[in-house]
């Protein structure tokens, strides 16, 4: 393929989208002030001085969507592998994300209320026909899912998982935007290795990468506005469901959100068995308020985040099943280690302090 083809087929859906998205998150910034959606800094959890405008992800997932159905229409974007009732379903999810993300951020929805709209989206994806055909077994073969029970209930799980993952790591400027952008290229890079050249997966991911991309110019710190319920569950919705197209590359998208994952995990473990507290509950002990706490800014720790994001996910692209499982294991160590020393040096801190 010569340069201008791979310009062309990669870097203009990339560009295109990131272009869109950073004048769309102009016009839905305006938007917000005027309808007054903001985030009011009035809990201890919340570090931001001053009331700053949601709905961002409006933008994100606008852009998304209009860039997806230009592919579309062009022929560019439906494959062997991308039939058109999953886009279908995938764009309806994602609407209803918007939906429930404008209810959440006006109305401030209780969380059993909330928890409507990602079921909904999941649900959406998986009557859209999205399927796992199969998974790949570690110790050899393959492990056959389709046509069971087993395909749609890990699927709805997988993006319930994602979903949440990425809502509960939006606590700092830019970092959850900044980790989809991260997650959509490693993704594409993935599915050169497997798809067909020029496949529809490859453009969705860089159209999100792009998406995400030109919204973080407004979101990095200090953010101009945040992503808001919608489009926090919207970034991880969609990097779930390229996980799937992307031939089921779940241990891959694992070692990309492998941080946050395990922080959500440990967390929930946390509310539910010693604090015996629901575990949908907001507070300051995910990993990226204790790296605060540690001492890095706002910025410091968004940018150690990434790298983390990076190494993990930059791993995948060049090992079998295995090897992601082994990586895996190391992602934990890693992850108790750096819980072991951010607890360190708050404790050090409290001690110079007091």
């Amino acid at each position: 393929m010569d340069n201008l083809l791979l310009i062309k087929y990669y870097l203009l859906p990339f560009v295109f989208s990131f272009m869109i998205a950073v004048m769309l998150t102009a016009i839905i910034r305006a938007l917000a002030f005027k309808l007054k959606i903001f985030d009011y800094p009035t809990e201890p959890r919340k570090i931001h001085d001053k009331p700053i405008p949601e709905l961002g992800g409006l933008a994100i997932f606008l852009t998304f969507a209009l860039v997806a159905l230009i592919y579309h229409q062009s022929g560019l974007l439906v494959d062997g592998k991308i039939e058109l009732r999953f886009v279908t379903g995938f764009l309806v999810g994602g609407l209803i994300l918007m939906i429930g993300g404008f209810l959440d951020d006006k109305f401030k929805l209780k969380p059993c209320q909330s928890f409507i709209f990602p079921v909904s989206a999941a649900l959406t994806v998986i009557f859209g026909g999205l399927e796992i055909g199969y998974i790949t077994n570690p110790l050899g073969g393959l492990l056959y899912l389709g046509g069971t029970i087993w395909s749609p209930l890990l699927i709805f799980f997988w993006l319930i998982g994602m979903m949440y993952t990425t809502k509960f790591l939006d606590g700092l400027d830019g970092l959850v935007s900044g980790v989809a952008v991260i997650g959509s290229i490693i993704l594409f890079l993935v599915s050169l290795f497997w798809d067909k050249p020029l496949s529809g997966t490859s453009i969705l991911c860089l159209i999100l990468g792009g998406s995400a991309l030109g919204f973080l110019i407004w979101n990095f710190h200090p953010a101009k506005i945040f992503l808001g319920e919608g489009g926090s569950l919207f970034l991880g919705f969609m990097l779930g469901v390229l996980a799937i197209i992307s031939g089921a590359k779940i241990a891959t998208a694992l070692l990309i959100m492998g941080i946050p994952i395990l922080d959500v995990v440990w967390v929930i473990v946390r509310r539910l068995f010693k604090e015996k507290k629901s575990p949908f509950l907001a507070d300051k002990k995910h990993l990226h308020f204790r790296l605060l706490d540690a001492g890095l800014n706002q910025r410091q720790a968004v940018l150690f985040l990434y790298l983390l994001t990076l190494l993990f996910g930059a791993s995948a692209i060049f090992q079998q099943t295995l090897g992601k499982l082994i990586t895996m294991g190391i992602l934990v160590v890693v992850m108790l280690l750096l819980a072991w020393w951010v607890i360190a040096r708050y404790k050090k801190r409290n001690y110079d302090q007091g």
